[in-house]
């Protein structure tokens, strides 16, 4: 719609006698009602769209859990994952983090110490649908949601309902590795079978409680590492938990009959929450309590329970080449022998 100023010179155009006057008008005219025109069809647009964190098509694989509008995973290797259209992808977060990010299924780009809203596309993708997967290392792991193009939107990822769930110590946990969890057997199974996987582990842990060691036998059923809050076992049910634990019990004095029991009991208790899952009982590295975990195995076994499993891993890997440190924690190519031998195992039975 026009306003008074223009009516005014549309009237003075009308009533004007000079031809070069009326020439003069009618050019101005031309140009301010241009303008007034493209004011009219382009009207003001929003730079990006606020993805936030409870977006129903936002998955996310481990144990998280909210803090206001944020999200936060608890454990190793806990990750995000998506789809989106556009061309562009930012994530919000709190404070300085690491964070490994794989888009479009590429390898994982790493991002030390970013903070704030961070593009994750410096260089514009082709227009179309993208995966998105966002992998939370180290620092303040905190997740604030996601901004993609305006008028782009989430789409549901394609995720398989069979997680996988590896539990342990530091060597299950990526101790040492390259990229920690992400470095390690676990991780790299779920990758070779192109399932969700969640590494339930932390340097230093055991299966029995002792001073100066932490207990997975209890901690496994928590939220997190450290925390006492129950993890919601109805948020996930996985298809398979390989449990690789002793190696730090013998240096606590665990004796071989309380480990028996607790690792007995700990395989009861699993399957208790985990009714139809495989569970793998992985002998350790270094051999330790390895016929009190073959008797715990059995003990399930004769009770009626088929779906417990004894890996054998003697000959997997050899010291001082599969190792970090000779023959304690494995490095990134000790980690990548493990998943070799124990995704075909894994697979067969789930």
């Amino acid at each position: 719609m026009f306003d008074e100023n223009l009516l005014r010179r549309m009237w003075e155009f009308m009533t004007v006698r000079s031809w070069s006057a009326v020439q003069r008008t009618a050019k101005s005219l031309v140009v301010v009602a241009v303008i007034g025109l493209s004011a009219v069809l382009v009207a003001p647009q929003a730079s990006a769209t606020d993805v936030p964190t409870s977006d129903p098509n936002v998955k996310y694989v481990g144990r998280w859990h909210s803090d206001g509008a944020l999200r936060v995973p608890n454990w190793a290797g806990g990750y995000v994952q998506t789809s989106f259209t556009g061309t562009t992808v930012k994530v919000k977060l709190r404070d300085a983090v690491n964070i490994y990010v794989s888009v479009d299924g590429k390898p994982d780009v790493f991002h030390a110490g970013v903070r704030g809203t961070v593009n994750l596309t410096p260089t514009p993708l082709a227009a179309g649908t993208h995966t998105l997967r966002i992998a939370f290392r180290s620092g303040d792991t905190v997740f604030g949601g996601l901004v993609v193009d305006t008028g782009a939107w989430t789409v549901a990822p394609t995720l398989s309902s069979k997680v996988l769930e590896f539990v342990g110590d530091s060597i299950t946990a990526g101790y040492l590795d390259s990229k920690l969890a992400l470095s390690s057997y676990g991780w790299q199974v779920g990758e070779k079978l192109r399932l969700p996987r969640t590494v339930v582990a932390r340097a230093g842990y055991c299966l029995v409680a002792q001073t100066g060691c932490v207990g997975q036998s209890t901690q496994f059923f928590q939220l997190s590492s450290t925390g006492t809050t129950a993890w919601d076992f109805s948020r996930y049910q996985a298809a398979a938990v390989v449990v690789n634990l002793g190696t730090n019990d013998a240096g606590h004095g665990v004796t071989a009959s309380n480990f028996q029991a607790a690792y007995t009991k700990f395989l009861r208790d699993i399957r208790a929450k985990y009714p139809n899952a495989a569970i793998f009982a992985f002998e350790t590295l270094k051999r330790r309590y390895v016929p009190e975990t073959k008797a715990a195995v059995a003990a399930l076994n004769n009770s009626g329970d088929s779906k417990v499993h004894f890996v054998n891993t003697e000959g997997w890997l050899t010291a001082n080449v599969d190792y970090v440190d000779g023959d304690g924690h494995p490095n990134d190519a000790g980690q990548a022998k493990i998943a070799d031998r124990l995704a075909p195992i894994i697979s067969a039975r789930i």
